[in-house]
């Protein structure tokens, strides 16, 4: 039997304040879920500081080890902003100004005291790239091929993901199904192990808390199928009542 291809994608998300802590990212939960819907799995994430050589190596690594690569950050207007020059530095291609979005951030900054140098910066790209609209805040995101580059502000980043829905190749989006308990992982490691090796296609998560002095734990059965993770977290579940626990289907 042919194996299923599995569609892959990394997030590198660049910036000192995300590695100081001074920015709290919320993008890798929007950009994962929003490919899964997609059908791509979120393969691996990276953080990484406002440094050419570095995201110049990152870049290169992960584009190479999966079928997309998305950025979140520095595609602003000040000088600190080189995601840009650092991924045409990767590609080994120059910097140019968009036509397209010299147009869009003229139109978008009329009203708002007009076109300057550093808002100019927002329309460089990577020679050959195209544009990902963006309805929140005029400026557009940047694709080059399998790279994605987008916006590190949440909410814009999000409607960038938005602007992509429906434009890249997948395969079918990983379901779930959850079943918990006050059950001791340690205590039915085992059982775990031996119930995802039984299935083709099943991968079981555990998820351990400690609630009200006793601890217990949240297992989560992903597969492409939702009937098979149902039947399989059925079976778990099962398994896990006649060992004497108690277990709520969808989790506690």
């Amino acid at each position: 039997m042919t194996p299923k291809r599995i569609w892959t994608a990394a997030l590198l998300v660049i910036g000192d304040e995300i590695l100081s802590g001074r920015t709290q990212d919320k993008n890798v939960a929007q950009v994962a879920t929003w490919l899964n819907v997609q059908g791509i799995r979120l393969a691996e994430v990276r953080v990484v500081p406002d440094n050419e050589a570095k995201i110049v190596a990152a870049v290169n690594a992960l584009r190479s080890e999966n079928d997309y690569l998305f950025t979140t950050g520095g595609i602003g207007p000040t000088h600190d902003d080189i995601t840009v020059d650092a991924i045409a530095a990767a590609l080994g291609v120059p910097v140019t100004v968009h036509p397209d979005a010299r147009d869009i951030l003229e139109r978008y900054y009329e009203t708002r005291g007009g076109l300057t140098e550093a808002r100019l910066r927002m329309a460089r790209v990577p020679d050959g790239a195209e544009l990902i609209m963006n309805r929140v805040s005029g400026a557009p995101g940047i694709r080059h091929g399998n790279i994605f580059i987008l916006a590190g502000v949440p909410h814009i980043t999000a409607g960038m993901l938005d602007a992509l829905t429906g434009t890249l190749e997948g395969g079918r989006p990983v379901v779930s199904v959850t079943v918990g308990g006050m059950v001791p992982e340690s205590e039915v490691a085992d059982l775990l192990r031996e119930t995802e090796q039984a299935y083709e296609g099943i991968a079981i998560g555990s998820y351990p808390f400690f609630r009200e002095g006793k601890v217990g734990a949240n297992f989560v059965v992903r597969s492409e199928e939702l009937e098979k993770a149902q039947a399989v977290a059925d079976q778990l579940q099962a398994s896990l009542e006649s060992a004497g626990y108690l277990v709520v289907p969808g989790g506690v």
